[in-house]
């Protein structure tokens, strides 16, 4: 299991501010570089979203032009906000605040609660069930587990959509939101549990948000205190900010517009929680002098899976579809999806067991394979499966890592040991980092071969084995630390709760997969009533399961497998069928596969301040297919030249090398990379195509309008076997 995306742990800090930009696209560039005013970068799956502001904040501090502790970068997890502090480290950006909404907001009420309210701060609980339960008891209503957990989702839904008991019957109505009980009930009871909380003298999660807005709002004072501390703001995964997260956000802002926010529409998938991509897809309109910029390079998934990716999008209905990206991969080309049905759920398990040990057999770590599904009530099947196959797993979304009791166990020996590591005998005869690591965990039961089988043994090997290669990893990257620094790392990859990786199948729902990504996915229960679940009714909450099952294809890098069974229980009626969200795509089956996305291609758009915004006109566009042998085209390379890698090529090779000498002239009169003024792929789609016009010459992918309008009669006249004019040197 690793985060969005696939780069050493411990890289080397870059020398100079220039150096931070190394390796940048040119799209991630511009998000690095915009440091001045509105900006919004529309990023699609596994495009480098995170590398790009981690490295536009860097880039910023580096330069001088953002001060550290002015920064506050707000993302939606404890672990996303502890991989952007590490990232800013890494790049050498040390002092700036990566902190989730409720991290922020805490720190300022905890700050300012004398001053604006006065004596100490309420108790902040952690799990508002019990208190849910508490309040049903007190209201005479029963509530099972499931209900108890629904009706304390209604009640957070409502808090951050800022929406009172009172008015919480109308409101769902009004939203077509499907209730689990009766709304007047519901109403009461989220009634009570604030008449509860109020008795007791304690807050919850939501509270931290909307006290903290009413200080803001309440207190110029403060407010203003807190806008001269923070002047530059980075929103990650801004598609998924509720109304409440937004008011908060505005009060941070005030009047002022340094504000980078970064989301995709298309991975709008917690709406059940209040969030909502009209704030994303809102942006330009609030905020007509933006920059806007779209990632769709995707770096992650092979052109196989990034081909079922974007079919499954262009089936797509809605608002967030009608502003999808068109992904486009950057990878080799690699396996087709596998899709599989199975009698019933216990063989489909058994199914994907024996694949996984068959990939562990041929040399795939175990760490690189995740099974996802729909519900977390899947699991359980899927566990035994791996147990009795004799492969490793852990379950995402259970304890964290740094919350086991052997993680901490461990924690205190080697802290331990770094203090007194010279009365030690265990460090006699041990000198480099790893092998002090390794000796002081030998005796928290850590050996150098795992033991047999699954369970609870296993589980705490594999926690001790993670912190075995991290502490590998370190030593490579910081040849002279001590036990000491080890030590000092663990403790704030702790406090960040940034992981590391645990050699084991990672099981996990399609929810708490986001932002994670594998060697090898395995999407199993894909049928319907389960993707889309019975209870999505609406075109919304279908459109949303479609959506949660794009975000689960593309968390696969090379290899994807797809399954259902048509039964739930050996011997029972085989009545399902595979979702329908796969007609058209997988084989077999029958469908119609939609239209490409308006705007789809990466870019920057540039606003002017009062300019007003017109909507993009929707144009259809068919599939990119070769000239030569007619197959669908995904791979970017290919599209350049519009055939096949091994399809026979027409190229006129003297054409090309006069186009190249002809590229680097421009590129030295520029002070720039030859590949900024054309790539090489589309010097040899112009030699294939030899266009005679600047129609023809505009058709070549590659050849966007502005280069079209500063190289296009160059181009023409080399094609044609005349000099060039020189191009226009005003850029």
């Amino acid at each position: 299991m690793t985060a969005a995306t696939h780069s050493p742990l411990f890289p080397r800090v870059p020398d100079s501010a220039d150096a931070v930009l190394e390796g940048l696209d040119p799209e991630q560039r511009e998000v690095a570089t915009a440091l001045h005013g509105p900006v919004c970068v529309l990023a699609g799956a596994g495009t480098g979203k995170t590398r790009a502001i981690t490295h536009r904040i860097a880039y910023g501090v580096r330069a001088g032009i953002l001060q550290p502790s002015s920064v506050l970068a707000v993302t939606f997890t404890n672990r996303a906000a502890g991989e952007m502090r590490g990232r800013l480290r890494q790049l050498g950006a040390h002092g700036v605040q990566a902190r989730t909404f409720h991290s922020a907001a805490l720190r300022q009420l905890q700050y300012f609660w004398p001053k604006a309210i006065g004596g100490s701060m309420p108790r902040l609980v952690d799990r508002k069930i019990q208190l849910v339960a508490d309040a049903a008891a007190a209201c005479r209503i029963r509530l099972d587990r499931g209900e108890l957990r629904d009706v304390t989702g209604e009640i957070e839904w409502s808090k951050v959509t800022q929406t009172v008991p009172a008015d919480y019957p109308a409101v769902a109505a009004k939203t077509g939101r499907t209730a689990p009980r009766d709304p007047a009930e519901i109403a009461h009871l989220y009634a009570v549990y604030e008449d509860l909380k109020r008795d007791r003298g304690v807050i919850d999660f939501e509270d931290v948000l909307l006290l903290t807005v009413a200080v803001l709002q309440d207190r110029r004072d403060i407010a203003e205190q807190v806008r001269s501390q923070y002047q530059h703001f980075v929103v990650d995964e801004y598609q998924d900010v509720s109304p409440l997260q937004q008011r908060l956000l505005d009060l941070w802002l005030g009047d002022r517009d340094s504000l980078c926010v970064v989301g995709d529409a298309s991975q709008t998938i917690y709406s059940f929680t209040g969030a909502t991509p009209d704030h994303l897809l809102d942006f330009r309109t609030r905020h007509p002098g933006a920059t806007v910029v779209k990632l769709v390079r995707d770096y992650r998934s092979t052109p196989q899976v990034v081909h079922l990716a974007n079919g499954l999008l262009s089936q797509a209905t809605g608002r967030a579809a009608d502003h999808r990206l068109e992904l486009i991969s950057q990878r080799p080309s690699g396996p087709e999806p596998l899709y599989t049905e199975y009698t019933d759920e216990p063989a489909e398990a058994e199914g994907a067991a024996r694949r996984i040990r068959e990939l562990i057999d041929a040399g795939v770590p175990a760490g690189e394979i995740a099974i996802l599904f729909r519900t977390n009530s899947q699991s359980e099947t899927y566990e035994q499966a791996l147990a009795d196959a004799g492969v490793p797993y852990q379950l995402r979304g259970a304890e964290r890592f740094f919350d086991r009791p052997e993680v901490r166990k461990a924690g205190i020996a080697l802290r331990g040991a770094a203090r007194f590591g010279g009365n030690d005998s265990l460090l006699d005869d041990v000198v480099d980092l790893p092998s002090q690591v390794r000796a002081v965990l030998s005796g928290e039961g850590w050996t150098t071969e795992p033991p047999a089988g699954s369970g609870a043994v296993r589980e705490r090997w594999e926690s001790l084995a993670a912190l075995v290669g991290l502490a590998h990893d370190f030593a490579a990257a910081v040849p002279r630390a001590t036990l000491g620094d080890f030590v000092a790392e663990l403790d704030e990859r702790a406090n960040a709760q940034h992981a590391p990786t645990v050699q084991g199948v990672t099981l996990a729902s399609l929810h708490s997969a986001k932002g994670l990504e594998w060697d090898v996915v395995f999407l199993v229960g894909i049928a319907e009533g389960m993707m889309p679940i019975t209870y999505a009714k609406t075109d919304e909450q279908i459109e949303e399961e479609r959506r949660l099952l794009y975000v689960g294809v593309t968390r696969a890098r090379e290899r994807l497998h797809l399954s259902w069974s048509l039964s739930r229980s050996p011997g029972g009626r085989p009545n399902r069928r595979p979702s329908h969200f796969l007609d058209g795509l997988r084989p077999g089956s029958t469908g119609t596969v939609g239209r490409s996305a308006a705007g789809a291609a990466g870019g920057i758009e540039r606003g002017f301040p009062g300019a007003a915004v017109v909507a993009p006109r929707r144009t259809q566009r068919t599939p990119a297919r070769c000239r030569v042998c007619g197959r669908t085209l995904t791979d970017a390379g290919e599209m350049k030249l519009m055939r096949c890698e091994d399809c026979p090529s027409d190229m006129d090779e003297g054409l090309y090398l006069r186009l190249r000498e002809w590229r680097a002239v421009q590129g030295a009169r520029s002070g720039q990379p030859d590949f900024c003024v054309f790539t090489d792929r589309t010097l040899m789609a112009i030699a294939e195509a030899r266009p005679a016009d600047s129609t023809e010459l505009a058709r070549i992918p590659g050849v966007l309008t502005r280069k079209l309008q500063r190289y296009g009669a160059d181009v023409l006249a080399i094609c044609a076997g005349h000099e060039a004019g020189g191009g226009d040197e005003d850029d």
